[in-house]
């Protein structure tokens, strides 16, 4: 009997880790992109976010046959690739500026300056934040995961969460008003 229900992350680590190559290959299609945005955003390069990512895969895959399924499956997935991108930026320098070609574009010529001007700085001031701060905040506004899931990605409690996005943004804010003091002089 053909089901049209589509198969559960769960179910793909269960026929993952009992050797099926297909349920894994299935897995890396569907959050690949996701993993791979939050490693470009925090270590801020194409080619280590590439790195990151397929490390994670790796880890994952060696991984399977322990998995408890206590979180869920994209949770664990971006815990994993979180930490290897941590690592990554612990590595090297701590600060790096983002690249970000597509984001935000403004019809006509000047407001694609403007606004291509503007999402730079913001990116650029995210790329400052401490690795502590950035990371809670892409994983929040730029992933749209939800505080519980934020909070069981970093291991933290959600009100530990709360108290980290709360510095991240005072610090964003404090970054984004010197950014664009100094532009104004």
């Amino acid at each position: 009997m053909n089901e049209a229900a589509p198969v559960s992350d769960e179910e793909l680590v269960a026929r993952a880790a009992a050797g099926d190559h297909g349920a894994f290959d299935s897995l890396v299609r569907r959050h690949t992109a996701r993993m791979y945005r939050v490693a470009l955003r925090i270590t801020g390069s194409t080619s280590e976010a590439e790195d990151v990512v397929q490390e994670a895969w790796l880890s994952a895959w060696r991984a399977l046959p322990r998995f408890r399924f206590e979180s869920a499956v994209s949770t664990w997935l971006y815990r994993v690739t979180t930490n290897g991108a941590l690592g990554q930026v612990r590595r090297r320098k701590p600060t790096v500026p983002l690249d970000e070609g597509d984001a935000g574009v403004v019809p006509g010529p000047e407001g694609h300056v403007v606004s291509a001007e503007q999402v730079g700085t913001v990116l650029r001031a995210i790329a400052e934040l401490d690795v502590g701060q950035r990371i809670p905040l892409i994983l929040r506004e730029f992933e749209g995961m939800t505080y519980d899931e934020v909070a069981e990605v970093l291991e933290v409690s959600v009100p530990a969460l709360r108290a980290r996005l709360h510095r991240a943004r005072v610090a964003l804010l404090a970054k984004l008003g010197d950014n664009f003091r100094s532009g104004e002089r």
